[in-house]
């Protein structure tokens, strides 16, 4: 371990499971559970997650996707489990899966939802401050870190070629 670095956090350190029964109040006009709500529950259990493995506050950075694969429904019980996928000097992603089964029933929970995202730790004055590596400690882990991995590559290609384009358009568009 070099001088000053964080030592490593297995993934199960920081992984959490939140669950919440879905009630009227959050159903979108089609009458099943707004996706905003499903959000805010991924947002949070990451949030979780992120704070857990850095140990201090994080904030989301961005996220990449989130895909709704099944409707939830009034009276469901939701399950977000989120864990850390990758870590970078101060950035995280924490993958997450939304599973629903019904309150009052005994059957297996459908999974109705996925997300990726990626948070900063930060320090009291907002600024970057350094987080763990995550240690994966099953085969599986080690797929995600992977997965983790050509992901952030594409965000930052991405990012790089929207900068590379807004400069090419200021540079040809006139100036009012």
């Amino acid at each position: 371990m070099a001088e000053g670095s964080l030592p490593g956090k297995p993934t199960s350190a920081s992984r959490t499971t939140l669950s919440h029964i879905m009630s009227g109040n959050d159903t979108n006009l089609l009458g099943t559970v707004h996706g905003g709500v499903i959000m805010k529950l991924v947002d949070d259990a990451a949030g979780a997650v992120a704070g857990r493995h850095s140990g201090g506050p994080a904030v989301t950075a961005s996220m990449d996707e989130m895909v709704f694969l099944e409707p939830v429904r009034v009276g469901d019980l939701v399950h977000v489990k989120a864990q850390v996928n990758w870590t970078g000097r101060s950035s995280m992603e924490v993958g997450v899966r939304v599973l629903a089964e019904r309150w009052n029933e005994s059957t297996p929970a459908t999974h109705v939802g996925s997300a990726y995202l990626v948070f900063a730790a930060v320090d009291e004055d907002g600024r970057p401050r350094p987080v763990p590596q995550v240690i994966a400690e099953s085969e599986q882990d080690k797929r995600r870190y992977q997965e983790a991995q050509i992901r952030r590559t594409h965000r930052l290609a991405r990012r790089r070629e929207i900068k590379e384009l807004r400069d090419r358009r200021r540079r040809v568009e006139p100036k009012p």
